[in-house]
């Protein structure tokens, strides 16, 4: 696996030269899990993560940083992890807001909560025009406090829909939920970019990536296709401090924020989803299928909270 990284590291390095991609190396976290999803790190110093079919969250308090991976089995063992929540209601993506409060989309029980730090869970949305939500996915929230969800449905939700389309919704700051758009197809994952001005969401059937402007006033215009051609079934999106947009499918694609391709950074399984963490968010997670991956490269994630 390493020989494949290498290349990635320098096909990136010849690209992309304001970032130092002179070498990747991969760290395994955690593993036996059924279907990872959902990562995301708390500036408390930990990262959640979500295993979909066990309905659990999971914390883990990732061991400390290195370039070498010489003995995976002893960095697994260094890792940190415990039950953070049992019961999640099928949990798939999470994000945080500035005041520490972690937004779920909960695919099973089809509604969107939020966690404060205390530990007390509220339901932000969970119907839309009388009828309940199809299966939300993936979500993000602005440094203002404005919401994103995805609302796809695979697998056995999508013969218990109630709504005709899969959306993409928004929730202000003061909870009023509202339709930023209406697709035949299945959005997956959700991300903004390093200013907050532009919302970036994945088409998993057509296998791209659109976007959206976002006003002061949390409102999206200018729906575009913005990748087109993913390699794979895209899944969950993050970005870096260069707005440049990483996304989870047949491996990890990166594109500039004009929707050029950068390269490819190879997995040991396929990814569902990625975020950056670590105290100086140089560090990228990768949940992918069973597992949870740790790579760190030279650039720093884009975080809204």
């Amino acid at each position: 696996m390493r020989s494949r990284l290498c290349v990635a590291a320098l096909l990136f390095s010849s690209l992309a030269p304001a970032q130092n991609f002179t070498d990747i190396h991969v760290e395994k976290l955690a593993g036996k899990l059924l279907y990872a999803e959902g990562p995301v790190w708390s500036r408390d110093g930990y990262l959640l993560y979500c295993d979909i079919p066990a309905n659990r969250i999971y914390s883990l308090i990732p061991p400390p940083k290195t370039e070498e991976d010489d003995n995976a089995a002893a960095r697994l063992t260094e890792a940190r992890i415990a039950l953070y929540r049992d019961n999640s209601g099928g949990a798939s993506g999470n994000t945080f807001d500035a005041q520490g409060r972690l937004y779920t989309c909960e695919t099973h029980a089809r509604r969107v909560t939020r966690t404060d730090k205390k530990g007390k869970l509220e339901v932000l949305a969970a119907k839309y025009q009388g009828k309940r939500l199809n299966s939300p996915n993936d979500i993000t929230v602005r440094h203002d406090g404005h919401v994103y969800f995805t609302d796809p449905a695979f697998g056995s939700a999508k013969d218990a829909r109630e709504l005709d389309f899969y959306g993409i919704f928004h929730i202000t700051p003061k909870g009023d939920l509202s339709l930023v758009s209406k697709w035949p197809t299945r959005p997956n994952g959700i991300t903004i970019s390093p200013d907050g001005g532009t919302l970036y969401v994945a088409d998993s059937d057509l296998h791209l990536v659109r976007a959206f402007d976002l006003d002061q006033h949390g409102n999206a215009s200018a729906e575009r296709v913005l990748i087109s051609g993913v390699k794979g079934v895209p899944g969950g999106l993050c970005v870096d401090e260069h707005a440049n947009i990483y996304v989870a499918a047949a491996e990890v694609s990166v594109f500039d924020k004009a929707g050029k391709h950068i390269g490819e950074i190879p997995t040991a399984e396929i990814p569902s989803n990625l975020a950056f963490g670590d105290e100086d968010f140089s560090s990228l997670y990768i949940t992918a299928h069973s597992s949870v991956y740790r790579l760190r490269l030279d650039v720093k994630g884009s975080v809204q909270y």
